[in-house]
């Protein structure tokens, strides 16, 4: 089994639009709500692939309610008494503009009994993933404790998270680091890839997987980079494509593929994702169209 933290969940909404107009009156030509949250989107890519995966949780208030009521992959939930927050994703012409709260602030009660909920169920998990960001309050140095506790519990971590959270994740030595580029160049306080991606493996990431949105993914290991291009001529709504590529990598890492079939995996999940008109959704026929020239099976 895969357990999938999601640290600060959210009611995701997505406005389509004909266009974006700063400053203006913009109509909203359609309204999706639903359960939202890196992990979360992970989650039920995962589940969409049939791997057998549960989805870890903090929700508070009224909205929290709303997303553990909507939530249609397998979950359990630890009270926060903050509202869980909102995040708008604005698609129209162009790049989709993205509003996201920050969250609820949290206590480190609250923590101590998430950390328990987790604890229970690293004893049947192959693999945790943690994807997203730390609510109001969280210190980052519960990434380190997830990741030793999952390594006391015989799991091995993949961490997509960003600042110092990913660098307590390497210094725990997190089985795998998953920035995007932005992300690994501010953590690490550097301005080229393979100096970032160095600094993290020196901390104590087994491996550091980048995505670099269209020019595809890389991974980097003491040995070298492997590099994979994105998929050509996608066209779509790209706000789910990371947390899609987080998925394949982790399908692949509890499946035992070799690197380069992981990363070739999560490159055709995060096109197959923009291809669907929200986050946490691909389009399974199209991934295994992107996988075919390679003579891979999904």
């Amino acid at each position: 089994m895969i357990v999938v933290v999601t640290p600060n969940p959210a009611v995701d909404v997505t406005y389509r639009v004909a266009r974006h107009e700063r400053g203006e009156t913009n109509r909203v030509l359609e309204v999706q709500r639903r359960p939202g949250g890196k992990g979360l989107n992970v989650a039920r890519v995962l589940a969409g692939l049939g791997v057998e995966v549960l989805a870890l949780l903090p929700l508070g208030g009224e909205a929290g309610r709303w997303v553990a009521g909507e939530l249609a992959v397998p979950h359990e939930v630890s009270p926060l008494a903050g509202e869980t927050r909102t995040t708008v994703t604005v698609v129209g012409e162009g790049h989709p503009t993205v509003y996201t709260e920050p969250g609820p602030e949290t206590s480190e009660a609250e923590w101590a009994a998430f950390g328990e909920v987790l604890g229970r169920r690293l004893a049947d998990a192959e693999l945790l993933v943690v994807s997203g960001s730390l609510p109001r309050g969280a210190r980052a140095g519960l990434l380190g404790d997830w990741v030793r506790a999952a390594h006391e519990a015989g799991a091995r971590v993949l961490a997509d998270v960003s600042g110092p959270a990913l660098l307590e994740a390497a210094e725990a030595g997190a089985d795998v680091v998953k920035p995007n580029l932005a992300e690994l160049l501010e953590a690490t306080s550097t301005v080229a890839e393979e100096e970032g991606a160095t600094r993290l493996r020196r901390r104590g990431a087994g491996l550091v997987v980048v995505s670099r949105g269209a020019r595809g993914i890389a991974a980097h290991t003491p040995e070298q980079v492997i590099e994979i291009p994105a998929i050509p001529n996608v066209a779509g709504n790209p706000t789910g494509a990371g947390d899609a590529a987080t998925a394949g990598l982790a399908q692949a890492l509890v499946d035992g593929v070799p690197l380069v079939q992981a990363l070739r995996r999560a490159a055709a999940l995060g096109a197959a994702a923009v291809l669907r008109p929200v986050a946490g959704e691909v389009d399974l026929e199209a991934y295994r169209r992107f996988l075919e020239p390679n003579g891979e099976p999904a």
